[in-house]
């Protein structure tokens, strides 16, 4: 059946040409619109038909499904009337051609719908009730978490566009289908951003790279990623695109030789040793070749591996036999192969890969897989989409997707806003991957740079929780430890431990960064809210308000600042979320002083009345472990995102270094007067190599009322001097200069002093 109908108003490329609007359409940034100008454009070449998409369609469609797709159409046709692409193309040439890349992935008839559909809620101001009650609640529900949070105020544009990601990625955790369509209609937008502004094409190709490639590779949809790199790096770097496709194009003449000498050896010799197999050979992309160069810094007839070779085989078993008859015609080179058969990659792809000596002495890839593998690795989950999650028999494919598409949906749930679910989210799209396993030798696979903290928290988010120490290969190890494949890692845990701050600094994944702000969050708001309230009280006094605010102008506050309450608030700044100081500064606004939004000198945090540090109030507020302060240092506070306050020594070269990058981070701290606790300090000693010296020392360290936490020894390479690096704990620096001197007499020690950053 024929999802043309009899009437000529929508039979073909000719029905595209766009007729008088009864409105003008605004422009989307979707679709690249604008309006419509007042003649009618000439239509180019290779405008979208409505009869291409119909005969794709008619290859799989039931005519049941045709019919509902065409309604669809016409809706969408008449939606878009007389708006214009800003290439002239009729918009309705954007929609067909998104549903045409849905088509050859063969999606079902809801995702066809709403592929056509995509753009009228966002454009054109339909209602998702109308969508529901045309098409069902499904189409409906897809195009609305494809459509863009417009009609919502924000505060900036990164907070907007995040918004809009968030949305658009909860609405894939609940049906893969959303972010499919979104990568068909990205893709469209590519091919066709030649006509924008060259502002606006770097911004949308930056986009695209940061986003859209990363999850096109976590879904499998390899050909979508290779073409959306390319295209992206054609706008970003356009003179670079060229030049290298110039120098591609010279070298796949001068190559035609060898490529054609080795497919001949390959299939000749899979031939004898009887392996049905298809060989072809395959040209690296212009963005994989550039990053190569720029990567190991080569120049471009350095980079000898610019083809490869795909073997496809008929069956699992004689990829490995067509391994080693490949290994018998060529000579391997060392190090370069990797078995992605055995342990599959993240997004599902398998493949056997190596790198063999062809024919003089050129390097050269090859990728051996089965059909099935080699339809996965095209097309990835696109092959087997996930919206049937009832289904028992999903496959492992299914099932490691649907895994990170329900990850998405615990990191929100303990994310405190779009931007840091974004920023989560992102960490997660790395590509490169680390294959650890459990005692029990399950796999476990991890971004590269994963640490055993991570690895706890991608168990379960209690295991993450309660850690206390790790075995990697039954050794015991730091839980920074970075992994690596094949290690095998053992948690220890303790219902009584909790997460630490510092482990921010190191874990990897969105899901453990995402737990342990939430339980800092939650655990310590008592303290953060505390900490905000006597910084926001500090920086009033300092614009000459009065820290007792009236209800009117909390309440106008708090609906500027979306927070829900003035707790809230204070929390928000205890954890360094918010500035203190720009929050003043929008209260004087609002009570009628000078702009809220006009220009904060970076010194103004630091010049308010400074915080009083006691040293016992948790971790909201923390000693710097590079410097170590101890009372009686001139100190710092440096307020993080999310991890609260960090007092630095006046003195620390790190701190001098980020306060530089970030000046209004940086607030005034002073020491209170009763400390009722010791404070950690490193010291260094040059002492002679003979008996007994450690046990001397040690016991004056002790004779002058310190304890020891930590003992560090350095050899020189005579053996005539040792160094000895001890952590100690002292009441303040009085104390500790005491001590210096007391341990600076004992016999044998050349040298004594703090050990700064």
């Amino acid at each position: 059946m024929n999802l043309i109908p009899a009437d000529p108003t929508l039979a073909g490329p000719s029905a595209l040409a766009p007729r008088p609007a009864a409105k003008a359409p605004g422009a989307s940034a979707s679709g690249l619109a604008t309006s419509a100008p007042s003649m009618p454009p000439v239509l180019p070449a290779g405008v979208a038909s409505v009869s291409h998409l119909a005969d794709k369609l008619a290859d799989y469609l039931s005519p049941s499904d045709l019919k509902k797709v065409k309604e669809a159409y016409r809706f969408s046709d008449e939606m878009h009337l007389g708006q214009v692409r800003r290439s002239g193309e009729p918009y309705i040439s954007h929609p067909i051609a998104v549903a045409e890349i849905c088509a050859d992935w063969k999606l079902d008839a809801q995702a066809i719908m709403a592929a056509l559909l995509h753009d009228v809620m966002e454009d054109q101001d339909v209602k998702k009730d109308e969508l529901i009650e045309r098409f069902g609640a499904p189409v409906a529900s897809l195009v609305d978490g494809l459509s863009k949070l417009e009609k919502i105020e924000f505060q900036s544009q990164i907070e907007a566009q995040a918004e809009n990601f968030r949305k658009m990625l909860l609405a894939m955790a609940s049906d893969v289908r959303v972010i499919l369509i979104k990568l068909a209609d990205r893709l469209h937008n590519m091919r066709t951003l030649d006509v924008m502004a060259p502002a606006k094409k770097r911004r949308i190709a930056s986009e695209t790279m940061e986003v859209y490639v990363p999850i096109a590779h976590r879904l499998g949809l390899n050909n979508i990623y290779r073409e959306l790199q390319d295209l992206s790096f054609s706008h970003l770097y356009p003179l670079r695109y060229r030049t290298l496709a110039k120098a591609v194009k010279a070298a796949r003449g001068n190559r035609r030789e060898v490529v054609k000498k080795i497919l001949e050896s390959v299939k000749s010799t899979l031939a004898i040793a009887d392996i049905e197999a298809e060989v072809y050979g395959r040209e690296k992309t212009l963005y994989g070749i550039y990053k190569k160069m720029r990567g190991k810094r080569l120049s471009f007839s350095q980079v000898l591996d610019v083809y490869g070779f795909r073997v496809v085989v008929d069956s699992f078993p004689n990829c490995y036999v067509a391994l080693g008859t490949l290994h018998s015609l060529y000579k391997p080179m060392p190090g370069k192969f990797k078995d992605y058969i055995a342990i599959r990659k993240l997004n599902g792809y398998q493949s056997l890969h190596t790198t063999l000596i062809g024919p003089y002495g050129t390097p050269v890839e090859f990728q051996i897989r089965t059909q099935d593998m080699h339809r996965t690795a095209e097309s990835g989950v696109a092959a087997h989409w996930l919206y049937k999650t009832g289904d028992s028999n999903l496959s492992d494919l299914q099932q490691r997707t649907h895994a990170w598409l329900q990850s998405l949906l615990d990191i929100q749930q303990q994310t405190g806003d779009s931007a840091e679910f974004l920023e989560h989210v992102k960490v997660d799209l790395f590509p490169d991957s680390v294959y650890v396993f459990t005692p029990k030798s399950k796999i476990i696979a991890l971004p590269r740079g994963a640490t055993a903290v991570d690895f706890a928290y991608s168990i379960h988010t209690g295991i993450g929780d309660h850690t206390v120490s790790v075995k990697i290969n039954n050794e015991t190890a730091p839980l920074r430890t970075e992994l690596r494949n094949g290690d095998i890692v053992e948690i220890v845990t303790d219902t009584s431990s909790r997460p630490s701050p510092t482990w921010l600094s190191f874990v990897r994944t969105g899901k453990a960064r995402s737990a342990i702000r939430h339980h800092l969050r939650t655990i310590n708001l008592p303290e953060s809210i505390v900490l905000g309230r006597q910084l926001l009280a500090q920086a009033l006094l300092n614009l000459s308000i009065a820290p007792e605010l009236p209800a009117a102008l909390v309440e106008r506050l708090l609906n500027e600042s979306s927070a829900k309450s003035l707790d809230e608030l204070y929390a928000d700044i205890g954890i360094g979320k918010r500035m203190a100081a720009l929050v003043a500064r929008h209260l004087f606004g609002l009570i009628g002083g000078e702009s809220a939004s006009a220009p904060i000198d970076h010194n103004s945090a630091a010049e308010l009345d400074p915080v009083t540090i006691c040293g016992s109030e948790g971790v909201s507020v923390q000693l710097a472990p590079c410097c170590l302060p101890i009372p009686g240092d001139q100190i710092i506070g440096q307020l993080r995102r999310d991890q609260g306050l960090l007092v630095h020594t006046g003195d620390c070269t790190l701190a001098k270094r980020q306060r530089a990058k970030e000046p209004d981070r940086w607030i005034a701290v002073k020491w209170g007067v009763e400390l009722n606790r010791r404070f950690d300090s490193r010291i260094k000693l040059l002492i002679n190599n003979e008996k007994g010296i450690l046990a001397r020392v040690a016991a004056e360290i002790g004779e002058s009322d310190a304890n020891i936490t930590y003992v560090g020894m350095d050899e020189d390479k005579e053996h005539v001097l040792h160094q000895l690096r001890f952590t100690i704990q002292v009441k303040d620096r009085v104390h500790l200069a005491g001590l210096l001197r007391n341990v600076r007499r004992v016999t044998g020690v050349n040298r004594i002093l703090r050990e700064r950053s």
